[in-house]
C-alpha cells in the first residue's frame, strides 16, 4: 500500500531571508509537514496560483493541484478577508492575504467536489466555514499566548462525530488565533468546544469523504490523532 500525498497550502511572502538571500517565497512551518511525515503521508506543498485569482481561474487550477493528491490540508496563517463572508472590517483583523483566501477557498472546493479527504487547521477551519456560507467572529481574547507563542487549553469533542472518532476524549491542544466561528455553513456540524462555548472543530458530515476543521495547532504538538485519521482516509 503506497504512502498517500497529502498537500498542504502555503504562506506567500513578499520578503524572506535565508542565508545571503531576500527573496519573496512561499513558506510552511516545518510542523506540518513533520506532522503529516509522522502520520504515514508524503507531503506536498501548495503555493498559491497568483494568476489565478479570479473565480474560474482559481477553481480550474485547484481541480488540477487536487486531481493530484490524495488528501488536502489548509493550513494556519492571516485572517481571512471580511469582505469574503459579508462584513465590514473590525480594526483588529490583520492585513488580507488576497492570493491565499482566493486560492485557498478554490482548494477546498476542489476537495469537497472530488471527494478528496480534507483538513483544515485554525484559518483552514475558518476557510471551510466561510466556503460554506458562515461567518466568523473578528476578534476574541484568551486563544493564544503572547505574539508568536502558543497557548494550551482543553478542548471538548461532541460524541458520535468525525472528530471524536479520532479524539474520544477531551484533550489539551495548542492554541494560537483571535477568531472563530459564529455562524455555521451550510451543512456544518459543530464537533468541539472550547470551555468558553468557542467552536473548536467542525464537519462536514453528508461529505462524500472525510472533512474536517479543527481550531488548534496539531503542527505544535506531539498529538497526530487529527492528521493520522486525515491520512487513513487518504490511503487507497
Amino acid at each position: 500500500m503506497s504512502k498517500p500525498l497529502i498537500g498542504v497550502s502555503t504562506y506567500l511572502e513578499a520578503e524572506a531571508r535565508w542565508g545571503v538571500w531576500t527573496l519573496p517565497a512561499a513558506l510552511l512551518p516545518a510542523g506540518y509537514h513533520r506532522l503529516v511525515q509522522n502520520s504515514g503521508g508524503l507531503a506536498a506543498m501548495l503555493p498559491p496560483h497568483e494568476a489565478d485569482l479570479d473565480r474560474d481561474g482559481a477553481r480550474e487550477a485547484a481541480a488540477a493541484v487536487v486531481a493530484r493528491l490524495d488528501g488536502v490540508v489548509i493550513a494556519g496563517g492571516p485572517d481571512v478577508r471580511p469582505d469574503r463572508y459579508g462584513a465590514e472590517t473590525d480594526p483588529r483583523t490583520g492585513p488580507p492575504a488576497l492570493a491565499r483566501d482566493a486560492w485557498e477557498l478554490a482548494l477546498i472546493g476542489a476537495a469537497i467536489d472530488s471527494a478528496t479527504p480534507l483538513l483544515g487547521i485554525c484559518r483552514g477551519m475558518q476557510l471551510l466555514n466561510v466556503a460554506l456560507g458562515g461567518t466568523l467572529h473578528q476578534h476574541l481574547d484568551g486563544h493564544g499566548g503572547p505574539p508568536g507563542v502558543f497557548d494550551h487549553h482543553e478542548i471538548k469533542p461532541v460524541p458520535d462525530t468525525l472528530l471524536a472518532a479520532a479524539l474520544p476524549e477531551p484533550v489539551s491542544v495548542p492554541t494560537y488565533h483571535h477568531q472563530s466561528v459564529d455562524r455555521l455553513g451550510r451543512g456544518l456540524l459543530a464537533s468541539a468546544y472550547a470551555e468558553d462555548g468557542t467552536v473548536e472543530a467542525l464537519e462536514l458530515p453528508d461529505a462524500p469523504a472525510f472533512a474536517l476543521g479543527v481550531q488548534w495547532h496539531p503542527e505544535a504538538g506531539t498529538d497526530t490523532r487529527v492528521m493520522d485519521a486525515l491520512v487513513a482516509a487518504a490511503t487507497h
